[in-house]
């Protein structure tokens, strides 16, 4: 292996809050105090001092009007941008990916390793969710088409940067197979479990915590409470948060983001989370869990990997009920079907803290020790 300590680099596709991707990067600063942090742009204060307390450098994106709040208008010129940071004198790059950041330019003798939280969802399988006829107007739909053809072309070419990939799920790792030919280990994202502890009490809502954007299908859930006359809270903020409202009947309430303590105290009293789209892992559902609560999603992508479904024989050793598609009918069915069974709330817990943090940072560490040995010995 190399005597001489590593240089290391840390890349994060921006800095703009606490979510699944800077937990993973969280933890990975923790693991390298002295790396170097590179991002397209910092939004001050919206992440942790853990990633904060250290070097970062941004691109020119950082420097652009508007890009607070509408730094993704600046998609097409995210892969320039990427490129242009220079990361000559580094030993060891580990990026943490869900747009551009595993596109990096390294030095022909450093390692790279990406952890991919997805492929470039905008350009491929959620592209109409973003870019669909119902969601931009007719002269954006003129020249998207160009753009998006240039982002598919870059994003596959950028894959043969990576020496290592590691995927957030099983869901994520078979994209990474389909569009770029490349096999991935799969490491689930760190979820801190202990700050949700279980709870037998319950209140009469049901819950979703969720950014509010068109491909979460947040608005399904609203249609089909609107006629069940059941509560729902819905916990979150974004583009679709004044439609929703305005479609929104009694039984619906909406908060906007809140405390870690206040998000706790919502999924410990609340019957049981909906979670209606299609999500790379889905932290929020282990949470949910975590607090002893069932969860009633949708059937595909990582909440197959995370939830253990009703299959008509596992009452109480089950962690949520799946519906098969994303209509009124199959949620309103599946919701039925919640409210028909029994829950152990112990096993529900004990479920979810198979995904937490400590769990991660074995698997993690182990995963690169493995490489970096690997790659440095070889090169003797």
């Amino acid at each position: 292996m190399k005597t001489n300590p590593l240089k290391v680099a840390l890349v994060h596709d921006w800095l703009t809050g606490m979510r699944g991707g800077e937990k993973v990067l969280e933890i990975l600063c923790e693991r390298y105090p002295q790396a170097d942090l590179f991002t397209l742009l910092h939004n001050t204060g919206t992440v942790s001092e853990t990633i904060t307390n250290r070097k970062i450098t941004t691109s020119f994106i950082d420097n652009l009007p508007g890009k607070g709040k509408r730094y993704r208008y600046y998609l097409p010129l995210f892969p320039t941008a990427i490129e242009l940071l220079d990361f000559k004198g580094y030993d060891l790059i580990i990026s943490t990916s869900h747009c551009v950041a595993k596109g990096v330019r390294t030095p022909p003798d450093a390692l790279h390793i990406s952890y991919m939280h997805t492929p470039m969802r905008y350009v491929w399988d959620m592209y109409e969710e973003y870019f669909g006829a119902d969601r931009i107007g007719w002269l954006q739909r003129k020249i998207i088409p160009f753009f998006a053809n240039y982002l598919r072309q870059w994003d596959v070419t950028s894959a043969n940067r990576v020496d290592y990939f590691i995927a957030n799920s099983h869901h994520v790792a078979r994209r990474i197979q389909k569009y770029y030919r490349r096999d991935a280990t799969v490491i689930y994202p760190p979820v801190d479990t202990a700050s949700f502890p279980v709870s037998k009490d319950s209140k009469d809502y049901y819950l979703i915590i969720s950014a509010l954007v068109p491909y979460k299908k947040v608005d399904l859930a609203v249609r089909v409470f609107n006629q069940l006359e059941k509560p729902l809270y819905i916990v979150g903020s974004g583009p679709e948060k004044e439609k929703l409202e305005a479609h929104a009947g009694k039984h619906i309430r909406f908060f906007d983001w809140v405390s870690d303590q206040e998000l706790q105290e919502f999924g410990q009293n609340c019957k049981a989370l909906i979670f209606p789209g299609e999500e790379d892992f889905g932290i929020v559902p282990v949470e949910a869990q975590s607090c002893g609560k069932p969860v009633i999603a949708y059937r595909k992508g990582g909440a197959m990997e995370t939830i253990i479904g009703f299959d008509g024989k596992n009452e109480g050793r089950c962690t949520g009920v799946f519906f098969d598609a994303q209509s009124e009918a199959s949620l309103a069915q599946a919701v039925a079907q919640f409210e028909e069974l029994s829950w152990n709330a112990d096993f529900i817990h004990s479920h979810a803290a198979k995904f937490g943090s400590d769990r991660f940072r074995q698997e993690i560490d182990r995963f690169i020790n493995e490489k970096v040995n690997s790659y440095f010995d070889n090169r003797k």
